[in-house]
């Protein structure tokens, strides 16, 4: 076992403390450290040659910048990378970089698989293993930034697992890349399956982030079924829920609705739900299914459903966009991330596009 210290996850503060009480150096050597982690994305103490030789030395015996390493990676036709992270006690979670012509993103995982069992998601099938460290969040956009000739602008918690219920560790990464990555707040979306009780709890932190919750549907009967997260928390409670959080925070909320053909894509599901987001500050940013096998076989809707359900939310006054799908060659788009490697793709079923 390694029982050298990863510095991945310390700040800057943390690393000058660290500097002058382990390594009896001064605390600037703790500030030297954080520009070669952070902003330089260096992997090996040799990188960093502005420490002295003998310093070097001892560091490779004291702590390692990470544990953690690529294990497989893929890459899109459409440039996303998705990259399989094989963490210190051997357990794997994936990341995607996901460049754009006006901006290079990053999705990161916040747990080892996921235990709220969204009948639509691959990362639900293999179930939960534990909460990722503040560390090993950022360690992900660090992998990724290596990889990356231009820098990462947005980072996007929508990968594996549920941040809010792994929330003070997701605050701490947040805090990390904004102070050490210098990622704006602005520039980074939270995901959420609607965990109210934690939405208020995030709401304190008054972080000018944004929240994107996963609706997925307008009334309790259809998410219930899709997702077991409403048994608990109907959608007039996550709505609310949702309000409280912009007057709290002014940010207002993104809802992500995926659609599945002839489950919640109807003119009758979009006309339902307009009625519902009246008077809510919210966007909602439609994602047509990326096929994954269930065993409820879900379908991806027509162009045409997409653009008649998109039609009657504008009719209402209601903001919304689409999902610009990225990464669906590879497994790496939104709900196929399943964190482990099985020597190729998910399969592309036949899908009406």
């Amino acid at each position: 076992m390694d029982n050298r210290t990863p510095l991945v996850g310390l700040s800057t503060a943390q690393l000058r403390e660290w500097a002058r009480d382990t390594l009896s150096e001064p605390a600037y050597r703790g500030a030297q450290l954080s520009e070669w982690i952070y902003r330089k994305a260096a992997t090996d103490f040799e990188q960093m040659t502005n420490l002295p030789a003998t310093l070097r030395a001892r560091l490779h015996n004291l702590a390692v910048v990470t544990p953690n390493a690529i294990s497989h990676m893929q890459r899109s036709k459409d440039g996303t990378v998705k990259c399989l992270l094989r963490l210190a006690d051997g357990n794997e979670v994936e990341c995607v970089l996901l460049p754009y012509e006006e901006r290079v993103s990053a999705c990161l995982s916040t747990q080892v698989g996921c235990a709220m069992g969204c009948r639509f998601c691959a990362t639900a099938q293999g179930g939960y293993t534990r909460n990722l460290d503040a560390g090993e969040i950022v360690d992900q956009l660090l992998h990724l930034q290596r990889l990356s000739e231009r820098r990462i602008s947005h980072v996007v918690l929508m990968g594996m697992g549920e941040p809010l219920l792994n929330l003070e560790q997701v605050v701490q990464a947040l805090r990390l890349m904004h102070a050490e990555l210098e990622i704006s707040y602005r520039r980074i979306t939270v995901s959420t399956v609607g965990i109210v009780p934690k939405i208020y709890a995030l709401a304190q932190y008054n972080l000018p982030i944004t929240l994107a919750i996963s609706l997925h549907a307008p009334d309790d009967e259809t998410r219930a079924r899709i997702m077991p997260v409403n048994r608990k928390w109907g959608v007039e409670t996550l709505i609310q829920a949702a309000r409280d959080y912009f007057e709290t925070t002014k940010r207002r909320v993104t809802f992500e609705y995926l659609l599945l053909r002839e489950v919640n894509d109807t003119t009758g599901h979009a006309e339902r739900l307009a009625q519902r987001l009246q008077g809510t500050p919210c966007l909602v940013n439609l994602i047509p299914f990326n096929y994954v096998p269930t065993p409820d076989g879900f379908q991806r809707p027509e162009t045409e459903r997409v653009r008649r359900f998109r039609q009657v939310l504008e009719a209402a006054g209601i903001e919304t966009t689409q999902r610009v799908e990225r990464g669906h060659d590879i497994a790496a788009a939104c709900g196929q991330l399943r964190g482990n490697h099985r020597g190729k793709p998910i399969p592309l079923a036949a899908q009406s596009r």
